[in-house]
């Protein structure tokens, strides 16, 4: 099962299943990965290019994104 989470411009798609819980989105953008809150993923506390240059990074590839087409 997998989440989804947009900021209008991008959507975060997050596979729990082979997240490696490394710590790499939580050290790079502490303010948009907060394991604790529910959603853990608060997309709006960054800019769409840091969450791109986060989401490359991360190792296991739990993390993808998708750029939303405009309407």
């Amino acid at each position: 099962m997998s989440k989804e989470y947009s900021n209008g411009d991008i959507t975060i798609k997050w596979e729990p299943k082979i997240c490696e819980h490394a710590g790499v989105c939580v050290k790079m953008l502490p303010k948009v990965y907060v394991p604790k809150n529910k959603p853990w993923i608060q997309i709006e506390n960054a800019t769409t290019e840091e969450l791109k240059a986060q989401i490359i990074k991360c190792p296991s590839g739990a993390l993808s994104y998708s750029e939303n087409k405009e309407p």
